[in-house]
């Protein structure tokens, strides 16, 4: 579900003050995470590395209160749930943007992740799920290694966006750097850190151990 807000209601009043209508609202954080758990993960489940990244992503959003209001236009919309966005390459060649909606649960999750990106691949079509859900969007440019990136602002697409390369290895660990970008009227700098430092710590302490691979 989702409802407007009024900015004087909320807790985001004077940043909705200050930054609605400022030439760019939009702020990026970069981050190098160890995702070494996530690979090792990877290597003995076959689970894809983006779904599990994209399941921290969930899971460390979910508990921060500003993730689930964002400007809408001149209005400040709350949702009620969060979905994590990923790229995906159909059928044709070119890409389409999938929405999975989070879930704890994640063999839920990953059963979603299979079959709506699956779906997204075949038919060429977006899925979306903005009208309902606040959505993380995510781009993985897995072709190369890149030190950082900086989406645009569009003045139009608000939402909460993290980009990443190709993971890193050093030694026996391997290491991630995201750029992770957000709208200022939707939170501050100090909520947008306590989001990465929550991402590390799922991303360390995320356990299989219940799935059932075949």
């Amino acid at each position: 579900m989702v409802i407007e807000r009024n900015p004087e209601d909320t807790t985001r009043a004077m940043a909705y003050a200050l930054w609605m209508n400022a030439p760019n609202p939009m702020v990026t954080f970069f981050k190098t995470f160890d995702v070494t758990n996530l690979i090792r993960i990877r290597k003995r489940t076959g689970l894809k590395f983006n779904m599990l990244l994209g399941y921290c992503i969930g899971k460390s959003a979910v508990n921060i209160k500003e993730f689930y209001t964002i400007p809408v236009g001149e209005k400040l919309m709350q949702y009620d749930q969060i979905a994590v966005n990923t790229i995906v390459k159909n059928k044709n060649g070119e890409v389409s943007s999938c929405d999975i909606l989070f879930v704890e649960d994640l063999a839920q999750y990953n059963q979603d992740y299979l079959t709506h990106t699956a779906w997204v691949a075949e038919n060429c079509q977006d899925r979306d799920l903005s009208g309902n859900s606040m959505v993380i969007g995510t781009s993985a440019i897995i072709d190369t290694e890149i030190d950082g990136a900086v989406g645009m602002n569009s003045g139009i697409f608000n939402n909460p966006f993290i980009i990443w390369g190709r993971y890193k290895k050093k030694l026996f660990r391997y290491y991630l750097t995201l750029s992770f970008q957000f709208h200022h009227t939707q939170m501050d700098g100090a909520h947008a850190g306590r989001f990465l430092a929550n991402l590390q710590k799922e991303i360390n302490s995320l356990q299989t151990a219940s799935l059932n691979h075949k």
